[in-house]
């Protein structure tokens, strides 16, 4: 087995400022802890470059910078930034794992043939990993402790022969190890600071003073004994949000935001093999705002068919985003799915160029995005004999109709009504036409018929007619039927529909 680390030595910061375009005007952003002296616990190049460090008391920071960026550290959206990031690694391997606070492991040794190659393969990772707003470190190993313990010292070296792993991991220090503050103190204070001098040390003399986890942690990362982990499972449903770095006033504003939430969903359906049908994109305004009571800015999404493709998913949204008026400056946003299906992955090909799909946006999901869900509808069969009353509208989003119950004594539900065997014209004129006048000067050939027609007597709009497919005197093809409803065996002819 091959085990890669992703390790985002950044987190705490990226979080915020992922929502952060390149085209902004770069400006110091730091995050602090808590306590009553808070520090710096993460910091941007911009304010590295005026002098700020990791670790620095926020007063000393604001002094060198006064028009600081700052933000609180948020452990909640770390952890739900992980478990994102979990989710889009499932879509290069079947088997990652949570490495709290800040890293995931994935076995990837079953993938590298799918992505030609180990090199390729991390390539990708770090890109992708960019392309949703974090910085990452990889370290990869035969272990997955050795991959995480890798990763933590910068040793970007893959190391693939377990044999070579005592040798690799030796000079690595402690504090790279997940160990107690005062199991970390007490070694220091011994004089042991590397993991090879702590391998080194009698095994029971050092379960007894330590506990057994410190060895277990050893062989673990080694290879000596099994290292079992949970397997990140996505959630059933996608929600995400992100909080904008400053207040945008437009809905142009919000495209890079929107932007990082697609990716991260396109990730999500893609681990779940499935495709959005229906999804929300709710706009919080500023706080003070929102404590007096203003409701966010709800903007609901459909497509025609179930989609995955980021392209095709930030196409609509942004059509959708045009119509939007912001009644006020918007904080922070937020993706949620509404409504999924099975979508399978598409094969690859096997020439060169396969990969590479032109992705073009349904006109339907265009139409839908600029003019709204109740601008489109559509021809739904009904069960109905009558036919200006077999066909029903209804939206696009919508159910065709309702659930049928299912049949006793069968296993399947009941299907849609059954189109007719006869011919049906393509266009049905709104109300039927007599053609006595037309008839009488010049006849028509009848081609098919006739086609009883009786039904509705139960609602008083009754019909008793004989159709027939005929053909005019120019060569066109009609629907005309003749009307027996009075019991007249030469009723009055009509011309119902036009063939194309």
């Amino acid at each position: 087995m091959l085990w890669t680390c992703l390790l985002f030595p950044s987190l705490p910061l990226d979080v915020f400022a992922r929502a952060r375009s390149p085209d902004d005007a770069p400006r110091a952003f730091v995050v602090s802890g808590g306590g009553r002296y808070p520090r710096v616990v993460a910091a941007d190049a911009t304010a590295r470059a005026s002098g700020i460090r990791n670790g620095v008391l926020v007063s000393a920071a604001l002094a060198l910078v006064p028009e600081l960026v700052l933000r609180d550290r948020d452990a909640e959206a770390e952890r739900r930034a992980l478990a994102q990031l979990a989710t889009w690694a499932l879509t290069f391997t079947p088997m990652a794992c949570l490495a709290p606070p800040d890293a995931i492991v994935a076995e990837i040794g079953g993938s590298l043939r799918l992505f030609d190659g180990l090199p390729r393969l991390v390539a990708r990772l770090v890109g992708g990993a960019h392309a949703l707003g974090y910085t990452a470190r990889v370290g990869i190993a035969s272990t997955p402790g050795a991959a995480l313990l890798l990763a933590r010292a910068g040793h970007t070296q893959p190391v693939t022969d377990r044999a070579l792993l005592p040798a690799v991991l030796a000079p690595i220090p402690l504090v790279h190890f997940d160990l107690p503050g005062a199991v970390r103190a007490t070694l220091r204070e011994a004089g042991i600071t590397t993991i090879g001098q702590v391998a080194a040390l009698p095994r029971d003399g050092l379960a007894r003073r330590f506990g057994s986890a410190i060895v277990d942690g050893i062989d673990h990362a080694l290879g000596r004994a099994p290292d079992p982990r949970a397997c990140f499972v996505p959630p059933p449903h996608f929600a995400s949000r992100l909080e904008l770095p400053a207040p945008a006033h437009d809905a142009e504003a919000l495209s890079f935001g929107v932007q990082r939430l697609v990716q991260e969903l396109a990730g999500w359906l893609a681990a779940r093999g499935l495709g959005v049908v229906r999804l929300t994109l709710t706009l919080a305004h500023e706080r003070h705002l929102r404590q007096r009571g203003m409701p966010a800015t709800v903007a609901p999404f459909a497509f025609g068919a179930p989609a995955r493709a980021p392209a095709r998913l930030l196409g609509v949204l942004r059509e959708r985003l045009v119509r939007v008026t912001l009644p006020a400056s918007v904080e922070t946003i937020a993706l949620m799915s509404d409504e999924t299906a099975p979508l399978p992955g598409r094969n690859l090909g096997l020439l060169p160029g396969d990969d590479v799909v032109a992705m073009e946006i349904p006109l339907r999901d265009r139409l839908r995005a600029r003019l709204g869900d109740d601008a489109l509808l559509r021809l739904v069969p009904h069960a109905e004999h009558r036919p200006e009353l077999a066909l029903r509208t209804t939206g696009v989003g919508q159910a065709s109709s309702a659930p049928t119950k299912q049949p006793r004594g069968k296993g399947r539900a009941a299907s849609a009504p059954p189109l007719p065997d006869a011919p049906r014209p393509l266009w049905l004129l709104p109300e039927p036409q007599p053609l006595a006048h037309p008839l009488a000067t010049r006849p028509w050939v009848l081609r098919d018929g006739p086609e009883r027609i009786e039904s509705g007597w139960w609602d008083g709009n009754d019909v008793r007619r004989d159709y027939f497919v005929a053909a005019t005197p120019a060569g066109a093809t009609m629907w005309i039927y003749r009307d027996h409803r009075h019991g007249v065996d030469d009723g009055e002819w009509f011309l119902h529909g036009i063939f194309s």
